[in-house]
């Protein structure tokens, strides 16, 4: 997860996952309302979204 800047703010996993459905929970009690970015990254290439946390 990434902030406006680009800054990296949080990695929720790293590594390879077995395929399937998976949930993660980013605990963001440390960062400030805003916009953040998040990126995943599989086989079937890239997708960067963005997000909006509200406090």
């Amino acid at each position: 997860i990434y902030d406006i800047l680009g800054r990296e703010v949080a990695t929720l996993v790293s590594g390879e996952l077995v395929s399937g459905i998976h949930e993660f929970v980013w605990n963001a009690s440390n960062v400030s309302s805003g916009i953040y970015l998040y990126r995943l990254t599989s086989e079937q290439g890239v997708r960067a979204r963005k997000l909006v946390l509200i406090k």
